[in-house]
């Protein structure tokens, strides 16, 4: 197959994101040498999810929105409709990636898909994820499982921002969040998740999907 190996693109739309959650689960389970790697490209309803290290008092107050507890690394964060997110199904070990190469890639290709639009984004020491100024525009979580990569990043492209006032966004009180929108960018959201796959591909070495 190659370093490169094969690629599936999955576009489901908006879904629940404990059946999606699950679902990554058991492809990752489920899969061998040969299975072909995924990326699901899709948006969620409102939900909280906190990671393994999550502490409970990074959700700062009551909320009507769900909070689930998840496999993946990191703190709590929000997903909702208008948010881009990628999940990321690779086997690293047929890619020869290890994990802080892996998310070192998909920040780059966040990097490389805002220069597109002419915003300079940047990495920040210590807090995976995707910044401009000072304001956070992606999150970034992995778990890998016998070598094998799932979940992944999501990107705020046109949605309400206001759910993240109710966290400390992956543990960082007061951390600042922006979105494509307010940056300047008209795209919807399939249109930018088309864009970041090239990016995504590009970084992952899948050049000829």
């Amino acid at each position: 197959m190659g370093k490169g190996g094969s690629l599936i693109i999955r576009r489901p739309g908006r879904v629940d994101y404990e059946p999606t959650w699950r679902a990554m689960q058991a492809f990752t389970a489920g899969r061998d040498l040969d299975t072909p790697d995924e990326i699901w490209l899709l948006e969620h309803p409102p939900v909280f999810t906190q990671g393994q290290a999550g502490k409970p008092e990074h959700l700062l107050g009551q909320t009507d929105i769900p909070v689930v507890k998840i496999d993946r690394g990191g703190q709590i964060t929000y997903h909702g409709p208008g948010q881009l997110v990628a999940y990321l199904l690779i086997d690293l070990r047929r890619k020869d990636f290890k994990v802080r190469e892996m998310v070192q890639r998909m920040e780059q290709a966040l990097i490389d898909l805002l220069a597109g639009y002419g915003i300079t984004a940047r990495r920040q020491a210590g807090a995976p994820g995707v910044y401009v100024g000072e304001a956070k525009v992606a999150a970034l979580g992995l778990r890998v499982k016998n070598g094998c990569s799932y979940h992944g990043l999501s990107l705020n492209v046109d949605m309400d921002l206001a759910p993240f006032a109710s966290i400390n966004p992956c543990g960082y009180a007061g951390l600042a969040v922006t979105q494509l929108k307010d940056l300047g960018v008209a795209d919807d959201l399939p249109t930018v998740g088309e864009h970041l796959l090239v990016h995504l591909k590009q970084q992952l070495d899948y050049h000829h999907e």
